[in-house]
């Protein structure tokens, strides 16, 4: 898919969610109870607490923050922010010495972590419009980087490896939850917006993912399958669920196909 198509769809996508005030999958359990999925992903009630549920959009495909060993003081920058949730759970992790900066590259999504922000008075984050791919961050200048179900929407997945390394520290550390795939999606899935936009379309086998983060610099790459695909909440009930479905072959699953991971690294 031509990449500045790609990233319009994503775009356009996102921003529909906000405008609506939807989530990742309408209809679904994960909207109607958005803590109950985050808790299925890896969430504590503890760390749910301390996360407006505003922010909560059910777009995760795991907790970042639970593998980043995250300390007072340090410099946080989250990947594809949305509405702050895993940048709430961050800066209270940090202390209020510490800073979280989010970007994402939907404005609906950046005005409505603002909000969030201000709303629950919480002063150690920024969010800035930006794409991934070209992150509005100076060099050397980030603690750790996390991440959460977006890498796999990018068209240019090596350019976002390359701008981690950038803004990392030395000794800066990654810690990413993502949707990478066992086996290459049949060309049909392949082809689906729904299926590029639901996390799924774009996402890379696990030998490809592993290349293109050692590709960057990071070392020490380690990517850990943390589950099936029963942490995207794709089924009937759901427009993009049911157009991803119909475009597997027949007895197919996306088990089959795709599953969470965790990647972790330094620079």
């Amino acid at each position: 898919m031509d990449k500045e198509k790609a990233r319009k769809i994503v775009r356009d996508a996102y921003g529909k969610i906000v405008e609506e005030e939807g989530c990742c999958c309408a209809g679904t359990s994960c909207c109607t109870d958005t803590a109950e999925f985050a808790k299925s992903i890896g969430y504590t009630e503890e760390e749910l607490t301390v996360i407006p549920n505003e922010s909560n959009l059910a777009l995760s495909c795991g907790n970042p923050t639970a593998f980043a060993g995250l300390g007072n003081n340090e410099v946080v920058l989250d990947l594809g922010s949305g509405a702050g949730f895993d940048c709430f759970l961050a800066a209270a992790k940090v202390g209020p010495e510490g800073k979280v900066i989010g970007v994402d590259m939907t404005p609906a999504m950046i005005e409505k972590a603002k909000v969030n922000a201000e709303n629950n008075g919480v002063q150690n984050v920024e969010f800035r419009l930006g794409e991934i791919e070209n992150l509005p961050v100076a060099d050397n200048t980030v603690d750790v980087v996390i991440s959460n179900c977006v890498i796999n929407l990018s068209a240019d997945k090596p350019r976002v490896f390359k701008e981690i390394y950038r803004v990392l520290k030395p000794g800066g550390k990654i810690a990413i939850s993502d949707i990478a795939l066992l086996k290459e999606l049949p060309r049909k899935t392949q082809e689906n917006i729904e299926a590029y936009v639901g996390c799924v379309g774009g996402a890379l086998t696990v030998d490809a993912l592993q290349k293109a983060v050692e590709a960057s610099g990071l070392h020490g790459v380690d990517i850990s399958v943390k589950g099936s695909s029963s942490c995207i909440c794709f089924d009937t009930k759901d427009p993009i669920g049911r157009a991803v479905l119909d475009s597997l072959g027949e007895n197919e699953s996306l088990d089959d196909y795709v599953v969470s991971v965790f990647i972790g690294g330094f620079k």
